[in-house]
């Protein structure tokens, strides 16, 4: 498959009575777009705001974000299985509109109340420290302010956030259909040299069978006690893998944006037929219930990867807990087929970074690329100003946890209370310090 990604930058956005795209600026037309929510009986009520890049602005309650985009040439349409008909994708032209997402926040409390199955939102600084941390806040948001019928199960919940945020991100990228891109990125996997080595991005995806969503979806269809599967790194341009959005709303874990940019598939397509070639993409499902389970993943998925004939593998994850079992179990199977394996993974390490930084090893993980860590502390400032469903905000989701002011000055003990802040595929920049 070959797909030409068109970008539309995008440095400012603006509500009006009208909609409009010039010369980087996005004027929204609001009584559609909140017409388009409010379609949702499930939605109560919906508001519109935008939140830009160094205002003294704090948002709550962030289940996910979204880039424009919209396919103009190709088979299907964006977000296959979802917003339309479960056809292939990752093929012709999608236009994106780049810079900028449509981050959907709700109020939602949810029906279960502990656990890993538990609803989940995150918040996000436009400046400071906070802006410091995450990698969204750079971008200039849409941002829907949801408020959801009470007593809506998790399924229905995250249907109605999902489809909000998806169609709202589909009309805006509409405008771009008949406009020429800035730039165009042609995303191909033949042109391989045969002199250079074949990588596989391994993609683990820390999944739960015993939810009403597994917390990652293929065509809209959750993965749940499934083996490892091949798929064209152009389907995630596409939005053919997407969130769970009552729980995405961690620093470990994806967003939309995130499947869309993943900063790993970007990079193994700038290198294919240069340094390495680009043999394609597997995705994992990880957090077995038993060893037994995560030892037959393991072995799967490296057989996969030797059937594809990849002579190593760059492996990532998303998630926490022992589900990085699996990961470096993954690790273990591809090494001993004789398939160079590099781990690319945040650490824990604990507030000081002197605890140990990774879950589990394997003697085989001789080559590990960190990300950063989880872990750190954090104080953010007081905010001028704040957007979202909330004004009171727990900072840990366990039953019984303070609330405090959103808009007040806040003392986090990880990273993962900040949409974003945890760079869990390397899309950022890192030193490392010795002291």
């Amino acid at each position: 498959m070959r797909l030409e990604l068109a970008s539309f930058p995008i440095s400012q956005v603006h509500l009006g009575d009208e909609f409009l795209y010039d010369s980087g600026t996005l004027v929204v037309d609001q009584r559609e777009i909140l017409a388009i929510v409010r379609e949702d009986p499930r939605i109560r009520d919906a508001t519109l705001a935008v939140a830009t890049p160094g205002e003294k602005v704090r948002i709550t309650g962030i289940r996910d974000l979204v880039e424009p985009r919209i396919k103009v040439r190709g088979g299907g349409q964006i977000f296959p299985g979802i917003l339309g008909p479960v056809v292939p994708v990752g093929d012709g032209r999608t236009h994106r509109l780049s810079g900028m997402a449509v981050m959907a926040t709700a109020e939602y409390e949810g029906i279960i109340r502990a656990g890993t199955g538990v609803q989940r939102s995150a918040i996000l600084d436009m400046w400071g420290p906070g802006a410091e941390i995450s990698r969204f806040s750079s971008l200039a948001h849409l941002v829907l302010v949801l408020r959801l019928n009470p007593g809506l199960p998790e399924l229905e919940a995250h249907t109605a956030i999902q489809r909000a945020e998806y169609k709202v991100a589909q009309r805006l990228a509409q405008l771009t259909e008949r406009l020429d891109p800035e730039e165009v990125a042609v995303l191909d996997l033949t042109g391989a040299d045969p002199t250079l080595p074949k990588v596989t991005l391994i993609q683990c995806c820390l999944t739960e069978s015993h939810h009403v969503h597994s917390g990652v979806s293929y065509y809209g269809l959750s993965i749940r006690e499934s083996l490892a599967t091949v798929v064209h790194p152009n389907e995630l341009m596409d939005g053919a893998v997407t969130p769970d959005t009552t729980r995405c709303g961690r620093g470990y874990y994806p967003t939309t944006w995130d499947w869309q940019n993943h900063p790993l598939v970007f990079g193994l397509y700038a290198a294919h037929g240069k340094e390495a070639n680009f043999a394609g993409a597997i995705l994992e499902r990880i957090r077995f219930e038993t060893y037994h389970g995560k030892e037959v993943i393991a072995h799967n998925t490296a057989q996969l990867a030797q059937a594809m004939g990849a002579d190593a593998v760059l492996i990532t994850w998303l998630g926490g807990g022992n589900a990085f079992v699996d990961v470096m179990l993954t690790v273990q199977a591809c090494e001993r087929r004789g398939i160079k394996a590099v781990l690319v993974t945040y650490e824990l390490g604990g507030k000081d970074g002197v605890d140990a930084p990774l879950l589990h090893y394997v003697p085989e993980a001789a080559a590990v690329v960190s990300t950063g860590s989880r872990d750190r502390w954090a104080e953010l400032p007081a905010a001028e100003k704040v957007i979202g469903p909330y004004e009171e905000i727990k900072i840990l989701s366990y039953p019984g946890a303070p609330h405090v002011e959103a808009r007040s000055a806040l003392s986090i003990d990880a990273r993962d209370s900040i949409i974003g802040g945890v760079d869990i595929w390397g899309a950022k920049s890192w030193t490392c310090k010795a002291y």
